[in-house]
């Protein structure tokens, strides 16, 4: 067998508003950027019709991991995964199909319900936190390095990758945890973070900050009435659009910069 492929990101979901009810499986090969798609009435979109579709995709170089943004795609792809011994993993980190369909049908087509928010749980919330920014050359090179127990640095969002500068600020969120700093970033890694987003209630006065975890899950890190933090607020949102989208959260025990409790490099869907 030939050498097997690192991950596919794929999607396996009725098309929206046809009469026929299609359903169209889309599979993104992440080594060569590839896309295969093939489609099917809805009584024949079975975990049958799975598995002989990937494996024909496939031909002969199964992936190790398959990799689902979907909610509804994900029960049908788990199994055809279990009979085709491929991993696979609910993640938003899927950009690349994303973009495919987003070209394909727009915004509609990668678009997931998602529940109110929820308030992070008290009993681990830090004791202070502010807005920065890191320079694209250290996320780059030195992040990585950094003895740091939960990180998370996908090779597809470095600055770099992201052909951005090196000078260039990445914006971010830095929550100092104090005796909560290495429960905090356990709930973190758990939460699955991808996005964190400033969200005003009222401009340049007050807002708060949510979190975009999951497949579908949103939470409400703080809120704030304060026309200074509001409008930090603000300039953090328009540094991501310098940076493409590419931000990230910081824990640490405090502010003496000598230890790194978590560190995530996270990027928004409307980026790629």
């Amino acid at each position: 067998m030939s050498e097997i492929q690192a991950s596919w990101q794929v999607d396996f979901y009725r098309l929206p508003h046809n009469e026929e009810k299609i359903w169209e499986l889309i599979v993104c090969d992440e080594r060569d950027q590839s896309v295969n798609t093939e489609s099917c009435q809805q009584a024949e979109a079975t975990v049958d019709w799975l598995v002989t579709n990937l494996k024909r995709i496939a031909n002969g170089e199964l992936p190790q991991k398959i990799r689902v943004f979907r909610p509804e795609s994900l029960q049908l792809l788990q199994l055809a995964g279990e009979k085709l011994g491929i991993e696979v993993e609910a993640t938003r980190h899927t950009w690349w199909l994303k973009k495919v369909l987003r070209d394909r049908a727009g915004e509609d087509r990668i678009k997931v319900e998602s529940p109110p928010p929820q308030a992070l749980p008290e009993n681990i919330w830090g004791e202070q936190w502010q807005f920065a920014s890191l320079n694209a050359e250290e996320i780059e090179y030195r992040m990585p390095e950094r003895p740091i127990p939960f990180s998370s640095i996908p090779e597809e969002l470095k600055p770099f990758q992201l052909k951005l500068g090196s000078t260039t600020l990445i914006p971010g969120i830095i929550i100092y945890g104090g005796r909560q700093s290495w429960q905090l970033a356990q709930w973190f890694t758990e939460a699955k973070p991808m996005a964190i987003n400033y969200v005003p209630t009222v401009v340049g006065e007050s807002g708060g900050l949510l979190l975009e975890g999951g497949l579908r899950d949103r939470w409400v890190i703080i809120t704030f009435e304060d026309a200074e933090v509001a409008q930090a607020g603000e300039k953090y949102e328009q540094r991501k659009k310098d940076s493409n989208g590419l931000h990230f959260l910081l824990i640490q025990p405090d502010d003496s910069g000598m230890t790194d409790t978590g560190f995530w490099l996270l990027a928004s869907d409307r980026s790629f």
